[in-house]
């Protein structure tokens, strides 16, 4: 590898460990040099293709450190297993750029970092609501133009969500956290859309809904929808959640963007082939009260022809996790997967929220086990026990 694309820490470590972008902290490469790693990290902004992956692993590599936005097919996660790579570790709480099914049947683990994106992410859906609603984008534009004469009873005229109804589409962790932002803080009535039931989200809302009544104000509602088009009917604001399939691409799409409300605010921090960005569009354009916020994109990072010149979207580029804490937690996650594997420890208890991965942030000596790996009751991997 050329030495201006790549920076090697610790070059006398005896287990070789790639990862395919600069990461932030310095938490994750302490754990992988204490743990005798030599560090080979790619110094570019652009995405490794797989060529570049494939000249990365060379003939002999211990594991790999990787990203979204790198597709981690059969035949690449192939050539990992046959360089002797122990692991692929995913920068990421989202795999499905990675063929897990495949890296099962070579016997590769396949790690995330879950936990540490919850709040965050749902933070980021919040504030891109927020700026669609009230047209914040669109302000800031007028603003740093000169053309902000003062003010002006019509100015930019947006959405008042308070005491509206919020829909989530996936009620998972992060649709969970974004529903109680949303409910918490600006007591609005909840209608979610997902496969199972969320008893737990339904009993929290019902209790902070009781909060309400004893303090003499009207309570919040929550219902689980009985169909998508039911949500997206009755919803002021949607924002998708889901778990991208073969089955959810384009979940949202034309005819689900005709059953929502003229002037709805449609939000995505998910997945970008969840929404059809061309049926956005075209929305948008006919419908000039109708708002969306996007972090995440079809093609990412290529916007769909005319997304850019919508006025009521407001356009991120993919900043859901975007923390300093949380982007060095998911270092230090990923790391640590790799130093559990290669050391054959134990894996920890499913991460469902954040203070299951605490110990491994905040600790001097973190847990001797693997923070997550998405595959590996299949593998038949150790649980921790304690």
């Amino acid at each position: 590898m050329s030495e201006t694309d790549w920076k090697v820490f610790n070059p006398a470590g005896t287990r070789r460990v790639v990862v395919t972008k600069e990461l932030p902290g310095g938490r994750w490469l302490e754990l992988l040099t204490a743990a005798g790693c030599r560090v080979e990290v790619a110094q570019g902004r652009e995405v490794l293709g797989e060529t570049g992956v494939r000249r990365a692993l060379g003939s002999q590599v211990d594991a790999v450190i990787g990203q979204l936005t790198e597709q981690w097919s059969e035949p690449l996660l192939r050539s990992l297993r046959e360089a002797g790579g122990a692991i692929y570790s995913q920068y990421a709480v989202g795999f499905d750029n990675v063929d897990v099914e495949a890296a099962t049947g070579l016997g590769l683990p396949v790690g995330n970092t879950p936990g540490v994106l919850t709040e965050t992410t749902a933070e980021l859906a919040v504030a891109l609501t927020f700026a669609a609603a009230r047209r914040i984008a669109e302000g800031d534009r007028l603003t740093r133009s000169g053309a902000y004469r003062g003010w002006l009873p019509d100015l930019l005229l947006g959405s008042l969500l308070h005491r509206g109804t919020v829909g989530v589409i996936g009620a998972g962790r992060i649709g969970t956290a974004y529903a109680r932002m949303m409910v918490e803080g600006h007591k609005m009535d909840l209608v979610y859309y997902d496969r199972h039931g969320n008893e737990e989200l339904e009993r929290y809302i019902a209790e902070y809904a009781g909060f309400l009544s004893a303090r003499g104000e009207e309570p919040v509602q929550c219902r689980r929808a009985a169909s998508l088009g039911d949500l997206l009917g009755s919803a002021d604001v949607v924002s998708i959640h889901a778990t991208l399939t073969d089955e959810t691409h384009h979940l949202i799409g034309a005819g689900e963007l005709g059953q929502m409300k003229d002037d709805a605010v449609l939000v995505n921090a998910s997945r970008g082939p969840l929404l059809d960005e061309a049926a956005l569009v075209q929305h948008c354009r006919s419908h000039p009260a109708f708002r969306a916020g996007l972090d995440v994109y079809e093609r990412e990072p290529t916007l769909a022809a005319g997304l850019e010149e919508l006025d009521n979207v407001v356009l991120v580029p993919h900043l859901g996790s975007a923390t300093t804490w949380t982007r060095e937690g998911m270092a230090t996650l990923a790391s640590a997967n790799v130093v559990a594997v290669l050391n054959g420890w134990p894996v920890w208890p499913a991460a469902e929220d954040v203070e299951a991965v605490l110990p491994f942030l905040d600790a001097p000596d973190p847990p001797h086990a693997a923070p997550s790996i998405v595959n590996a009751d299949e593998l038949g991997l150790a649980r921790w026990t304690g």
